[in-house]
């Protein structure tokens, strides 16, 4: 039986058929990004024309490396977070607003 992930007091659950770890199709904080995925996302980008990083600081570097990535390209970067990013520097366009308050803004919703 493998043991669950514990992460700042969240347990991820046995699976109750096989006793194996019953986990979303996420990476958890610590745990490497799978190569396929890393790829998949890189093929993404060098289709893309620009970048926008949505509540994220980029301080670890799994996904800070697409905005280097993008920079070095030439792509714009646009980030929507409050506080500090790690692309700051790198940054084109930034909103230091609440994500869900914009993002409601922008498909014409508000937030109760």
């Amino acid at each position: 039986m493998v043991a669950p992930s514990v992460n700042e007091g969240f347990c991820v659950p046995d699976c109750p058929h096989c006793g194996g770890l019953l986990k979303p199709s996420v990476v958890f904080f610590g745990e490497n990004v799978p190569r396929e995925r890393v790829a998949q996302a890189y093929a993404q980008l060098e289709q893309s024309a620009a970048v926008l990083v949505i509540g994220s600081s980029l301080m670890v570097y799994s996904g800070y490396r697409f905005c280097r990535t993008a920079y070095d390209q030439g792509k714009p970067i646009a980030a929507l977070n409050l506080g500090r990013t790690r692309a700051d520097p790198q940054l084109a366009l930034k909103i230091s607003l609440p994500c869900a308050e914009v993002l409601a803004a922008c498909i014409g919703h508000s937030i109760p």
